[in-house]
Protein backbone atom coordinates (compact mmCIF):
# COMPACT_ATOMS: atom_id res chain seq x y z
CA UNK A 1 0.00 0.00 0.00
CA UNK A 2 1.52 3.67 -0.85
CA UNK A 3 1.02 6.89 1.03
CA UNK A 4 -1.76 9.11 0.14
CA UNK A 5 0.13 12.31 0.56
CA UNK A 6 -2.55 14.68 -1.85
CA UNK A 7 -5.71 13.76 0.10
CA UNK A 8 -4.15 14.34 3.44
CA UNK A 9 -1.79 17.71 2.52
CA UNK A 10 -3.59 20.32 4.68
CA UNK A 11 -3.03 17.79 7.90
CA UNK A 12 0.58 17.80 7.81
CA UNK A 13 2.78 20.30 9.79
CA UNK A 14 4.43 23.18 7.30
CA UNK A 15 8.04 21.04 8.80
CA UNK A 16 6.38 17.78 7.33
CA UNK A 17 5.74 19.71 4.01
CA UNK A 18 8.70 21.37 3.57
CA UNK A 19 10.51 18.39 4.10
CA UNK A 20 8.16 16.82 1.16
CA UNK A 21 8.64 19.57 -1.01
CA UNK A 22 12.28 19.74 -0.78
CA UNK A 23 12.90 16.50 -1.35
CA UNK A 24 10.18 16.05 -4.89
CA UNK A 25 11.90 13.02 -6.34
CA UNK A 26 11.63 10.78 -3.21
CA UNK A 27 10.03 7.60 -4.61
CA UNK A 28 10.41 6.37 -0.60
CA UNK A 29 9.70 7.56 2.34
CA UNK A 30 11.88 6.86 5.64
CA UNK A 31 10.47 5.47 8.41
CA UNK A 32 10.96 8.57 10.61
CA UNK A 33 9.12 10.79 8.37
CA UNK A 34 6.67 7.83 7.62
CA UNK A 35 5.83 8.21 11.31
CA UNK A 36 5.21 11.77 11.43
CA UNK A 37 3.12 11.41 8.80
CA UNK A 38 0.99 9.07 10.04
CA UNK A 39 0.78 10.56 13.46
CA UNK A 40 0.21 14.05 11.92
CA UNK A 41 -2.47 12.43 9.81
CA UNK A 42 -3.47 8.97 11.19
CA UNK A 43 -2.90 7.30 7.63
CA UNK A 44 -0.82 4.88 7.49
CA UNK A 45 0.93 2.03 4.83
CA UNK A 46 2.07 -0.81 4.23
CA UNK A 47 6.06 -0.61 4.77
CA UNK A 48 9.03 -2.68 3.70
CA UNK A 49 11.41 -4.12 6.01
CA UNK A 50 12.94 -1.26 6.48
CA UNK A 51 9.87 0.38 8.10
CA UNK A 52 9.87 2.61 4.63
CA UNK A 53 6.80 3.20 2.54
CA UNK A 54 6.60 4.11 -0.95
CA UNK A 55 4.82 7.39 -2.54
CA UNK A 56 2.33 6.74 -5.37
CA UNK A 57 2.79 8.13 -8.72
CA UNK A 58 -0.10 10.55 -8.17
CA UNK A 59 1.73 11.83 -4.85
CA UNK A 60 4.82 12.02 -6.82
CA UNK A 61 2.98 14.21 -9.68
CA UNK A 62 1.16 16.25 -6.67
CA UNK A 63 4.63 16.90 -4.91
CA UNK A 64 6.45 18.17 -7.71
CA UNK A 65 3.69 20.12 -8.91
CA UNK A 66 3.91 21.93 -5.39
CA UNK A 67 7.46 22.30 -5.61
CA UNK A 68 7.60 24.32 -8.80
CA UNK A 69 4.76 26.30 -7.40
CA UNK A 70 6.56 27.42 -4.77
CA UNK A 71 10.05 28.21 -6.58
CA UNK A 72 10.61 31.81 -7.15
CA UNK A 73 11.64 32.41 -10.46
CA UNK A 74 15.31 33.52 -11.32
CA UNK A 75 15.80 37.36 -11.40
CA UNK A 76 15.41 39.27 -14.76
CA UNK A 77 19.00 39.66 -16.05
CA UNK A 78 20.13 42.77 -17.28
CA UNK A 79 23.06 44.07 -19.45
CA UNK A 80 25.16 46.61 -19.43
CA UNK A 81 27.43 47.86 -22.61
CA UNK A 82 30.48 48.70 -21.43
CA UNK A 83 30.76 51.44 -24.04
CA UNK A 84 27.68 53.67 -22.35
CA UNK A 85 28.80 56.59 -20.31
CA UNK A 86 27.80 55.92 -16.82
CA UNK A 87 25.68 58.18 -14.69
CA UNK A 88 27.00 62.13 -14.48
CA UNK A 89 29.79 61.49 -17.57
Amino acid sequence: MEMNIRDHWDRLSPATRRWLTDNPGCLILPRTLREKIRSETGIGAEVDRHGQATLSREDLDFLRSRTEGTRTPPPEHRFFDATQPGPGA
